[in-house]
């Protein structure tokens, strides 16, 4: 599966969705302590499978990239990572873990790369994120990385969310 490898960090890879992630991606959007706090609904295992066709599908031909995260030393899919634009056409990046992997370092990890994806293979100067203001491990992670620009109704998810953004002359 090396082909398909998008970035490493330290750790972690970042692949291309396919359908043998079936499994792990059912284990990611069928939990309610993973879907909850962005906030979404849990998938049953239809609405999984169409999902995972739809985001592989859908890397192919839009502005939204959503890959795998895998762990190095067994492969194992720990959840999903990737860009999409934001209101203001700016990159905007997300991550879901599965819970088994929460507490390990995995979230801050896989945000930097992201980060460092954006500004050396997409050209992006200024990346953004946005998280419900109730996700409390989402927003530590990103005060790390990021700085705060504001709160907002998000209209889609109805919440509350907070903008974090850094400019690639700014990041370290």
């Amino acid at each position: 599966m090396k082909s398909s490898i998008i970035f490493e960090t330290e750790r972690l890879y970042v692949r291309s969705l396919d359908l043998n992630d079936n499994d792990a991606f059912f284990d990611l959007k069928n939990n309610p302590k993973v879907m909850n706090p962005l906030p979404r609904k849990v998938l049953n295992k239809i609405e999984n499978d169409q999902e995972l066709i739809m985001l592989i599908e859908s890397t192919k031909s839009t502005n939204k990239k959503v890959w795998s995260i895998c762990v190095k030393h067994n492969n194992e899919l720990i959840g999903c990572c990737g860009f999409m634009k934001n209101d203001q056409n700016n990159d905007e990046i997300g991550y879901q873990l599965r819970e088994l992997y929460w507490g390990k370092g995995f979230g801050t990890e896989i945000a930097r790369g992201l980060i460092e994806y954006g500004f050396t293979n997409m050209n992006s100067t200024i990346i953004t994120a946005d998280v419900n203001s109730e996700n409390k491990a989402s927003i530590k992670i990103l005060n790390q990385l990021m700085t705060f620009e504001k709160e907002f109704y998000n209209h889609n998810d109805k919440c509350f969310d907070q903008r974090y953004f850094v400019q690639k002359n700014l990041f370290q």
